[in-house]
């Protein structure tokens, strides 16, 4: 299932592990926890094991239409919408920010076979201008704390989630990243079609590229563009090697990412970037990260 997360989540210095799916009830419900409480609650339980169905083309096709008119601020239409494929439109605070979010879920997550297809959460308070998308959470870990850290930096955001680990399901059908049929993607495609930017969170291992701390991407080969080369600057600014893939070969370019080969087509920006184990399991520099990528959608909301 899917949810809809906007621009302001809680400061990675209130990060802590995760705990499990109690810890993000009470924010849910508007109780007193904090989005990234919430975010990693929903997450603890991802397995390879934890399942995953295959959404049909209606069923996408209904949460992204859903999505859409929740952006329009057409909340009860949406909805209702969302209601015809069994999801549902909460409102959630932080608290540690007050900020107010649109919680987009599945009610299936609860189920003894919840079908795996993430969440989105959309800024209540700001018009929406950049995206921050997490397609593997838990599989790369920690980058679900990146994109709920990110969303707390920057206003006017959304942020989508994918809904199970990278290998549930049969086969690799549960890695949205590569496959055009999960109701990630048709989210992504709904925002992309609005022409709103995104960033997606990765996360590699120490051996993918030894000798640097990032990969940067556009997915687009040699060709760089603005906001690539100003995320690479700040990370470098901040003491970090990035291998940058519209000017030199790197691994991990994310060339067959799906989500990103259809935000260009639609002439929407669009940035891929692996961070390492080193970046992901310490604080300073999650931090560190977080406020490079906000170089980024800083420009993104002045669009």
């Amino acid at each position: 299932m899917l949810a809809v997360v906007t621009a302001a989540v809680l400061s990675l210095t209130q990060c802590t592990s995760p705990s499990g799916g109690d810890s993000g009830r009470g924010a849910r419900g508007g109780s007193g926890d904090g989005l990234e409480e919430l975010v990693t609650g929903y997450t603890a339980a991802f397995s390879e094991d934890s399942g995953y169905r295959r959404p049909s083309r209606t069923e996408r096709r209904a949460v992204a239409e859903g999505v859409g008119l929740l952006l329009d601020r057409h909340r009860s239409r949406a909805e209702r919408r969302l209601a015809d494929v069994d999801f549902q439109v909460r409102t959630v605070t932080d608290s540690g920010t007050g900020r107010r979010y649109a919680e987009v879920s599945d009610r299936s997550e609860d189920a003894a076979a919840p079908r795996g297809w993430g969440r989105v959460y959309v800024d209540l308070g700001s018009p929406i201008r950049w995206s921050v998308q997490v397609p593997h959470p838990v599989a790369d870990r920690n980058t679900e704390r990146l994109g709920a850290a990110l969303l707390s930096r920057s206003s006017g955001g959304v942020m989508v989630i994918a809904g199970a680990h990278r290998k549930a399901g049969r086969g690799d059908e549960a890695d949205v990243a590569h496959h055009r049929k999960s109701v990630f993607h048709a989210i992504c495609d709904e925002l992309a079609k609005r022409g709103v930017p995104g960033i997606q969170v990765h996360g590699m291992a120490d051996d993918s590229a030894p000798r640097h701390d990032v990969v940067a991407s556009t997915v687009k080969g040699r060709e760089a563009v603005r906001e690539g080369r100003d995320l690479a600057d700040a990370l470098r600014r901040r003491g970090y090697d990035v291998c940058r893939a519209w000017a030199r070969s790197c691994p991990l370019e994310g060339r067959k990412n799906v989500q990103g080969r259809n935000a260009w087509a639609q002439d929407t920006e669009f940035l891929h970037v692996e961070f390492s184990p080193r970046i992901r399991d310490r604080r300073e520099h999650m931090r560190a990260a977080v406020a490079a990528m906000t170089t980024v959608t800083r420009d993104w909301r002045r669009m």
